[in-house]
Parts: structure tokens; C-alpha cells; sequence
């Protein structure tokens, strides 16, 4: 079970001494889970030094700030993490959508940082990652692995990402400022959908035992952290919002599967308010749906496989959203003309729009999949949907470069943005939506054995132990644990906090 994150006693004594004697000359200090979680905890004399800080600098005091609170800034911690309210003029539903914004983290502008951080700082203080002789590997499709070598580097460790070559070119442009070397940017073959050859990859550099991957689709540090610390952050942003709509109720929590992570906040907000669980997939790759596959451009979501850490079980609803939606609107939100034309036609408010460049792909494929699981599940006006956009669309200039040629030739204007907006919002309906029973999760659940089992030679017994939730309120042990070891971690380092 190591190999899955979950190890909570010291492993290895030598590798735990370089790593206190590395930070300690480094002078960085880890945060707790619990201080992410609710950054009010942070020591004072820490968030007195963040102000000075270059959020987008490779400074351990941006450890401090993997978390959802900061503002638009990234400078300054919020009072409450920043989000925005869709309205019906946008959505063309009455349930409103809270969309909370993920490009306020830190070096990247994407939450992938938080899970970073989540998979990486347990193996350091377990004495499983020794930054002396180990290289962490981070196999993603975009976000993560930038998140794991600004992780890395800013913990004094080198990291590796391995990410498909069909990528957007602005990751690979940050990618190439931050690692240590070129050739800790590895490209395997194919685009977002193609993650067993990022995979296979990463079983033939683990052959060389300097190579430690961290692999956020079997990782369970990144589900326990979007469990609290994402949790948290939503639960917070809905009483912000039921405080001034008291009989607005939370129906629904919805995020794009990626690695799953993200949807284990779903876990916390389902056992506090009741709400449902959307898991959002590609239709061109419906993995979920019809045990498919395909290529796809919602970047964001690598998919031809069920993830270890998605607790299939308590998934509610599926629904799968087409990239040809999430690219062409990605256009319309981004040009000028389009902005003008939901303004003046669709009365949608300049406070609103100005938040649509904080929405990427996947950000535009959860709020359609937000829509969509409101339809099916006839929500209404007081039935509140709470859902995330993980970045944001400065990541996206080249795709929308592709997507304006493919899409709109003769470029966007009033009528273009009409087409599309009806088309891929207004238009959206309950097809390829799938209200999970039973039957259905327990199917979902063992197309994943074929990757885990069979692929991966994880044991039938973890495998299986996943079925009840018994195993995943048994997980939330592990933090506590962790954040214990991480202040005995930094005694040993002798790193005040002034």
C-alpha cells in the first residue's frame, strides 16, 4: 500500500535525514493539511512574510498558499475563496451554478498544485523520498505535472513530467522555464485520452530505483486533500452564498474525472448537505458511459480508464460533454464580440462575463456538465450547483488559435456566437447523462480492474477494498497522522516560522 500513498509510519531513517538536513539548509517549511484547509491557522509571522512574496516565484513561502483562498491577486488570502454565481442568462437554467476559481494558486493558476503538494509531502516525511538521490516523476495531462516540478523545485527536489506531446504549447512553454534540465520534460505519444502511454512510460523509468513516480490517478494524498482541503473551501463559498439565499439548498456537486481527485471534495459535501456527485467525462472518449474510447481536446480529463482513488460508489451521475463544445465556446467567452453579443442579448451582467477568462476547457466542461445534471435531475431556482474551473483560459491561447480555424473561418461575431451559444448551452439536454444505479456504479467500478489489477499488479484485495465507504472514511485517519508527522518534520529542520 506504500506505493498508493498511504504510508503514515517512517520507512527509511537515511532518506528522512537528507531530506531534514535539505530543508533545513534550504530554510523551508512545510504547511499541515490542516492549515491548507483553513489557511486561518497559518502562523502569523508566515502570512506577515507572504506578502512579500512573488506568488509566481520558485519561494518555498508559496507552500503557504496551495490553497483556495487567495485573491485574484495570489498576494492576499480572501475571506472567502473567490467563486462566481451563474445566472440563468448564462446557464439557461434556474438552478444557479457557483463556479469556484481555481487560477488563483500559486506558479501554475491551476488547483493541480494542492494535489502536488498532497502526493509529495507525505512521501517526504515517511522517509520515502529521499531529495538527494530520487527524481519525482509526475505522470499528467497538463496541470499536475506543472504543479509537481514547481512543488519539487521549490522543496529542493527535481521533478519530471511525462505528459502526452498533443499538449497545449503554453504548458510546455512554462514546463521549460521550471525544470531543472530539458530532458525532464518527457512527451509520450497522443493527446489528453492517451494515459496508458504516459503509463507504460513511467514503468520503464521506475526501473531505475532514482525515480520516484507519483502518480495522481492511484495517489491517495491527492484525493484526501481535495476531500478537506477543497471540501472545505466549497462548503465555505455555498454558506457564503445560502446566507444571502437561505432556502438556497446544495443539489449537486460536479467535476470533470481527471485524475478523481477533485471529486473527492464531493465525498465531504455529500456527507455534510446531502448533495449528489457528477463526474463529467469527454463524449468523445465516453469511458464511464459505454466503456469507450477516443481522442478528445478537453484538457484537463485523461480518460480510457477508471482512476484507483474515484470512489465509484458514491458517483451519482455521468455525464459526458463534447470538446467541440468546450472548444467553441472557449472562442465565444474569450472574443471580444462574442462577450459583447451575451451582454447585449442575453443581458448577462459585465461581472459575470469578466469572470469567463478565469474559466479553461475542462472549467467550461464542468459548468456544461452542471447544466446538464440540472436538467436531468429537475433542479430548480433554489437547487444550488457547486462546481470548479481549474484554470484558467490564459493556459488555452494556442487551442483557441485551432479552434477559431476549425470552428468560426470566418471569424466571431454576433451571429457566430448566437450559433454557438444556442447550440452548446441552450442546446444541452439530458442525453449521454446517466443517473447511476447500483448496477451501473458496480459496472463503472470494475472496467477499472483491467488498468489496476491487470496493468498496474495492484493487489485484488486493495482493488476490491474500495468498493465500500467504510474504506475511504477509514483514508481521512491518514491526514492527521500526516499533519503530526509534518510538525515533527519541521521541529527537526529547526525552521521557526518568523
Amino acid at each position: 500500500m506504500a506505493t498508493l500513498g498511504l504510508e503514515r509510519d517512517l520507512v527509511d531513517r537515511t532518506a528522512y535525514d537528507h531530506a531534514v538536513t535539505r530543508m533545513r539548509e534550504a530554510r523551508i517549511l512545510l504547511p499541515t493539511f490542516a492549515e491548507l484547509a483553513d489557511p486561518e491557522r497559518i502562523p502569523a509571522a508566515i502570512a506577515r512574510r507572504l506578502a512579500g512574496a512573488d506568488p509566481d516565484a520558485a519561494d518555498p513561502l508559496n507552500l503557504f498558499r496551495v490553497h483556495w483562498w487567495n485573491d485574484a491577486t495570489r498576494r492576499t488570502r480572501a475571506a472567502c475563496p473567490e467563486h462566481v454565481v451563474l445566472p440563468r442568462a448564462l446557464t439557461g437554467i434556474d438552478a444557479p451554478v457557483i463556479v469556484v476559481l481555481g487560477n488563483r494558486f500559486p506558479m501554475i493558476h491551476a488547483h493541480k498544485v494542492l494535489a502536488a503538494y498532497a502526493c509529495l509531502a507525505p512521501r517526504v516525511v515517511t522517509g520515502q523520498f529521499d531529495p538527494v538521490r530520487h527524481r519525482a516523476v509526475w505522470p499528467s495531462t497538463g496541470n499536475y505535472c506543472r504543479g509537481g516540478v514547481a512543488i519539487s523545485r521549490i522543496m529542493g527536489c527535481r521533478g519530471v513530467a511525462v505528459l502526452p506531446e498533443g499538449m497545449s504549447a503554453e504548458r510546455f512553454r512554462w514546463l521549460e522555464r521550471w525544470v531543472a534540465e530539458p530532458g525532464d520534460v518527457i512527451r509520450t505519444p497522443g493527446v489528453e485520452s492517451n494515459v496508458k502511454e504516459i503509463y507504460d512510460r513511467c514503468a520503464l523509468l521506475a526501473r531505475d530505483p532514482a525515480n520516484v513516480v507519483l502518480n495522481q490517478f492511484s495517489e491517495f494524498g491527492n484525493h484526501l486533500a481535495h476531500r478537506l482541503c477543497t471540501g472545505e473551501a466549497l462548503a465555505r463559498v455555498f454558506e457564503r452564498a445560502r446566507a444571502a439565499h437561505p432556502d438556497w439548498n446544495l443539489a449537486a456537486f460536479v467535476s470533470a474525472t481527471g485524475s478523481a481527485g477533485t471529486l473527492g471534495a464531493g465525498d465531504l459535501l455529500k456527507e455534510r448537505y446531502g448533495c449528489r456527485i457528477v463526474a463529467a467525462e469527454a463524449l468523445e472518449c465516453p469511458t464511464m458511459l459505454e466503456n469507450g474510447y477516443g481522442e478528445h481536446n478537453i484538457q484537463g480529463i485523461g480518460d480510457k480508464h477508471i482512476p484507483l482513488i474515484h470512489n465509484v460508489m458514491n458517483t451519482d451521475v455521468v455525464a459526458a460533454i463534447s470538446d467541440r463544445a468546450t472548444d467553441a465556446l472557449g472562442v465565444v467567452f474569450d472574443a471580444p464580440e462574442g462577450r459583447a453579443w451575451l451582454a447585449a442579448h442575453r443581458d448577462v451582467p459585465q461581472e459575470v462575463i469578466a469572470h469567463l477568462s478565469d474559466f479553461g476547457l475542462s472549467s467550461i466542461c464542468n459548468v456544461l456538465a452542471a447544466i446538464k445534471a440540472a436538467k436531468a435531475l429537475g433542479l430548480g431556482p433554489h437547487d444550488a450547483i457547486v462546481t470548479v474551473a481549474t484554470d484558467g483560459a490564459d493556459m488555452y491561447g494556442s487551442e483557441r488559435d485551432k479552434a477559431r480555424t476549425k470552428f468560426f473561418p470566418r471569424g466571431v461575431d454576433g451571429g457566430a456566437a448566437a450559433d454557438a451559444f444556442d447550440r452548446h448551452i441552450l442546446g444541452a439536454g439530458i442525453e449521454h447523462v446517466l443517473v447511476a444505479g447500483e448496477a451501473d456504479r458496480r459496472r463503472i467500478f470494475n472496467l477499472g480492474y483491467f488498468t489496476w489489477v491487470e496493468q498496474q499488479g495492484v493487489a485484488i484485495a486493495d482493488f476490491d477494498a474500495r468498493r465500500g465507504q467504510a474504506f475511504w472514511r477509514s483514508l481521512c485517519e491518514l491526514l492527521p497522522a500526516w499533519d503530526e508527522m509534518i510538525r515533527e518534520f519541521n521541529g527537526r529542520t529547526g525552521v521557526a516560522p518568523g
